[in-house]
């Protein structure tokens, strides 16, 4: 089936990866290797969250401010668009926070689904509301991610699981994904073989 949408996720995927999420937590008050920081902050008190939120909203302001393009994002955005291909962006961040990066790296997405919109990753929520969107199947849809939660969310809603190999921990998630890329350029191939036309490149 060919690909009509390719669905990225943001921090450390179109960007470089910039969160210490260890230090976050201890900053807030959990322990480093609590886990997620969204599924903690649900079983703290009013008081605790909105603190925790605001912790988070300050490092997330961060992050946009230093913010800096993965090799071959803006590339591969250019390319995709050029080939009428629909650009999601599917982030567990604040959507404004993905059109703050969108603003300041001059790029175009087509849609953003945030953590305020419902479900967020591993739900299929996020995957399956794109593809509503631009009236597009699942298993029409690539979705690239640097994390378990992208390849995870990306299964579950019928989707393909692209991993970006380009840090340390890739090789804790690779079972989970359809194809592993060490660039984000990779996703040209995949549409090719996958679409059989001439690469985008």
């Amino acid at each position: 089936m060919s690909i009509k949408a390719v669905i990225f996720d943001l921090d450390g995927t179109i960007t470089q990866p910039y969160f210490d999420f260890d230090d976050i937590r201890e900053e807030i008050g959990l322990a480093r290797d609590s886990g997620p920081i969204l599924e903690s902050m649900e079983t703290m008190s009013p008081h605790d969250r909105q603190r925790a939120e605001e912790i988070l909203h300050f490092h997330e302001e961060q992050a946009v401010t230093e913010s800096k393009l993965n090799p071959g994002a803006r590339h591969t955005l250019s390319k995709l668009r050029d080939a009428g291909i629909h650009i999601g962006i599917l982030t567990r961040n604040k959507r404004t926070n993905a059109f703050a990066i969108a603003r300041k790296h001059n790029l175009k997405f087509d849609a953003v689904i945030g953590r305020e919109d419902g479900p967020v990753k591993p739900d299929a929520f996020g995957v399956l509301e794109l593809c509503r969107q631009f009236g597009v199947k699942p298993a029409e849809t690539l979705l690239l991610g640097d994390y378990l939660f992208d390849l995870l969310c990306a299964k579950a809603a019928g989707a393909v699981a692209v991993l970006l190999t380009n840090h340390d921990r890739a090789g804790e998630f690779v079972e989970h994904a359809d194809f592993c890329i060490p660039n984000i350029r990779g996703i040209l191939d995949i549409i090719e073989n996958k679409n059989g036309v001439p690469r985008i490149d």
